[in-house]
């Protein structure tokens, strides 16, 4: 049997053929000298690389190098390795000798599925389609050959109502991880990196996120039996005393591969099977892991490298140095300083401020792309290439060809107002366009429909918009505003 190679993204026991598999296991010291990730990512990604390595004892080869081909090179035997998850890496893997490349792991549809599907697609590929397709294809949530309660989406019985979004009901908090001396060593390390001259973003902190698979299951179960049953509830919904709301917070652990997603979606059907979670919830979390996770993964790798870059005719602004940093209290924009001082000190936020906040902003001043995917990647500790390349640049700033959405997903102040609790207590009103209170992302949302017009002429879904654009007589002022701020800091 074959040494198995395993990345710091395929630590689950989904990624062995075999319990006893031997195994290689390699902290490369280079990755983190390419860019400066946030510290907390780091320490998470080898936290979990080495308690890896403690539960695999002498099963496993550890090997601390600068780089992967060193670790080979000092290995000297052949080995296998899953399909990498970077287009980087897997060159670095073709290019090994003694490197048998293995179909990849950790999602559910296959490559070849998701080819054949796509190929039969034609000319558009979008996520609603692929969703239904793989639902039915995996006999998820399914009475018979029907989709579960007559409906593939319960998207109108799971929108926040003004009433209730902000009183998430008394649920006991999620099973904390808990440091160890091998987190400890992990820390001393990265300050003695730090002192080498290795950059880090972000502020340090406790670990907040699984490093084991017993941790992480001990999370998905909780998140199953007390927080599953509001998801669907509250999961666009934002609020400043609590981050993480009905949310599971365990893409870390699906990206670490701690988590198989297939296991998460039976129980998560099982739960509502049962009667312990309604539908509407079961399926919005089915959605995430069946539906965007793979649809997503399959994107990056069915179009080539350009799709990051978005539009090669233009230049688009790079991202400010505010943005950056992570300069969270240079903002009085109060759902901007939140989301962003959210990346600072933990790495992670939710889905809707990711979308709703961040990249709704970046939208909205057509920062590149590419440095987007770039940003998102580094500071995240969920960041992945392939999981930013399409949501990214797909979906925010509506640089590819519609794959992710048939809309841009831009959004004014209003629409922040209505899922958080955030404007009550702004500087900025969402209703004004204009002055010293004229909420940025309502002065922005209306200049960035009217960059985009031409583009968006003929997309029915924007077509309401347009025609609001074109009776506003504030127009003219509004566009001098939003050249006046630029880049600074809302």
């Amino acid at each position: 049997m074959l040494r198995r190679w395993i990345f710091a993204d395929q630590l689950g026991p989904h990624f062995l053929d075999d319990p006893r598999q031997p195994v290689l296991l390699v902290e490369c010291k280079g990755v983190f000298r390419r860019r400066a990730v946030h510290r907390q990512k780091a320490h998470l990604l080898l936290s979990a690389l080495r308690h890896r390595a403690a539960e695999l004892g002498d099963q496993a080869v550890y090997l601390r190098t600068e780089t992967y081909r060193e670790a080979l090179r000092r290995l000297g035997e052949p080995v296998q390795v899953c399909h990498p998850t970077s287009r980087r890496a897997r060159e670095l893997v073709r290019s090994l000798e003694q490197v048998e490349m293995l179909p990849a792991r950790g999602f559910v549809t296959s490559h070849e599925d998701f080819v054949a599907w796509a190929d039969d697609q034609r000319s558009t590929l979008r996520l609603e389609d692929f969703y239904q397709y793989a639902r039915r294809r995996h006999g998820v949530l399914l009475d018979g050959t029907e989709p579960a309660g007559g409906r593939w989406s319960f998207d109108a019985q799971r929108r926040p109502s003004h009433a209730s979004r902000f009183e998430l009901p008394d649920v006991p908090p999620p099973p904390p991880p808990v440091e160890d001396d091998i987190d400890a060593e992990v820390r001393r390390d990265l300050d003695r990196w730090a002192a080498e001259g290795i950059r880090f973003v972000g502020n340090d902190g406790p670990r907040q996120f699984p490093v084991t698979r017993a941790e992480a299951v001990a999370r998905l179960d909780h998140f199953i039996r007390f927080r599953l049953p509001l998801f669907g509830r509250y999961q666009d919904a934002m609020r400043a005393a609590d981050p993480f709301l009905a949310h599971s917070a365990l893409s870390p652990a699906f990206n670490l591969g701690l988590l198989d997603p297939m296991e998460a979606i039976r129980k998560a059907e099982l739960a509502y099977r049962q009667g312990s979670a309604p539908l509407p919830s079961v399926e919005a979390f089915i959605r995430r892991l069946l539906g965007w996770r793979d649809f997503v993964w399959h994107l990056y790798w069915y179009f080539d490298a350009g799709y990051r870059r978005g539009n090669p005719m233009s230049v688009p602004p790079s991202i400010p140095r505010w943005f950056a940093v992570l300069d969270a209290d240079s903002l009085q924009a109060r759902c901007l300083a939140a989301a962003l001082a959210g990346v600072r000190d933990r790495g992670w936020v939710p889905h809707t401020e990711r979308l709703v906040v961040l990249r709704n902003y970046a939208l909205q001043r057509a920062w590149r792309p590419s440095e987007l995917v770039d940003w998102f990647h580094r500071c995240f500790v969920d960041g992945h290439e392939w999981a930013m390349t399409a949501n990214v640049a797909g979906m925010s700033p509506y640089a590819d060809r519609s794959w992710m959405s048939s809309h841009p997903y831009a959004a004014s102040g209003n629409h922040v107002n209505r899922v958080s609790d955030y404007c009550l207590t702004c500087r900025y009103d969402p209703r004004m366009l204009l002055g010293t209170h004229a909420c940025p992302f309502t002065a922005g949302y209306w200049a960035f429909l009217d960059g985009a017009r031409e583009r968006l002429r003929g997309n029915v879904r924007m077509s309401r918009a347009l025609r609001q654009l074109d009776r506003l007589d504030d127009l003219p002022a509004v566009l001098a505003q939003e050249e006046r701020r630029g880049s600074s800091p809302p």
